[in-house]
């Protein structure tokens, strides 16, 4: 964890709902130390009246790792992240980005960019009773709230509350009209806005998000920023994150090949597999990318896709998929 702040800057695996779940972030472990790992989404009602270990317990090997928290009240945000410090988590996020009609309608998510006062509350709350980092990721703005002057009274407002660290996604985000995919797409681009705002907030640590693919581009933008941060590029060709030690971290002590990866991978599969609950495919769905524009990729996401949910499928199945990769 301590390298990150050693070389200043970070690189994050985004919180993916149904995606980076404790299964995902272990296999991405395996592929970079130095990478910042965010669990899905979680809203503080699931972890108040829910099975709150459920949606907590991650492997020791996962740091270092975020909580991503959904919600708007400050008093329930503050219980979560006693929990999440208490279950160790190195920090915990707040959501102030996702458009989708459902969060909206939980009063969370990007909707709470129109309320920065309410979001400084929630994090002055959750920052009250903890020593682990509290941040933000946001919007540059939503609907025709989207002036530069509205952004900086959200981002000085949540600041003036303590919070040090905001991820930003740069785009807008439209509440009415687009499906959260959509706000992944269709509205521009804005990275000089995040420039921006790292210019005329240089105490803060500012993390950009949003149409990035390659480490290239990921160095390019650290010359403005503080950090980036990847979500579905990673996930559909998880190799890339083999790379990031090296390239942004001058750390060569963790470079496996894709079969080590996977070698690797197996007594993890074999130990969670002894729990009823878990099959095969919970884990190698993870893992259908990683062979991503080699030779036998589709062959392997194939096997593995039509086998690894079988109820007799164990690790073996992922060296029977790892043949077919073999030239």
């Amino acid at each position: 964890m301590n390298s990150q702040k050693k070389l200043n800057h970070r690189f994050c695996v985004a919180p993916m709902l149904d995606w980076t779940d404790k299964h995902c972030r272990y296999f991405h472990r395996l592929l970079s130390k130095n990478a910042f790992l965010y669990t899905e989404m979680v809203t503080t009602g699931a972890l108040i009246h829910g099975n709150s270990h459920r949606f907590l317990q991650f492997n020791q090997e996962e740091h270092p790792i975020a909580l991503q928290l959904g919600g708007s009240n400050p008093n329930d945000l503050a219980i979560c992240t006693r929990m999440a410090e208490d279950y160790g988590y190195d920090e915990v996020n707040l959501n102030v980005g996702c458009p989708s009609d459902r969060v909206q309608n939980g009063r969370f998510g990007a909707c709470l960019m129109a309320e920065p006062n309410l979001v400084a509350d929630c994090i002055l709350a959750m920052q009250a009773d903890v020593k682990i980092p509290v941040t933000v990721k946001s919007r540059i703005g939503i609907d025709n709230r989207d002036s530069y002057e509205e952004l900086v009274q959200f981002i000085d407002t949540v600041a003036r509350a303590g919070c040090k660290t905001f991820i930003i996604h740069a785009r807008k985000a439209w509440l009415k009209g687009l499906s959260p995919k959509e706000n992944r797409e269709i509205p521009p681009l804005c990275y000089d806005i995040v420039f921006q705002l790292k210019r005329d907030f240089p105490q803060l640590e500012i993390v950009i998000n949003g149409g990035i693919t390659t480490l290239q581009q990921s160095s390019e933008l650290l010359k403005y920023v503080d950090g980036v941060m990847l979500g579905r590029e990673i996930y559909q060709n998880p190799y890339l994150l083999a790379e990031v030690d090296s390239f942004l971290f001058d750390d060569n002590s963790l470079i496996f090949s894709r079969n080590e990866v996977i070698n690797a991978l197996l007594p993890y599969i074999r130990q969670q597999l002894q729990d009823q609950d878990v099959r095969l495919n919970s884990i190698s769905r993870h893992v259908l990318g990683l062979f991503h524009g080699e030779y036998g990729a589709r062959l392997w996401r194939r096997y593995l896709s039509e086998n690894a949910c079988k109820s007799i499928a164990n690790e073996n199945f992922l060296l029977n998929a790892l043949m077919l990769t073999e030239k």
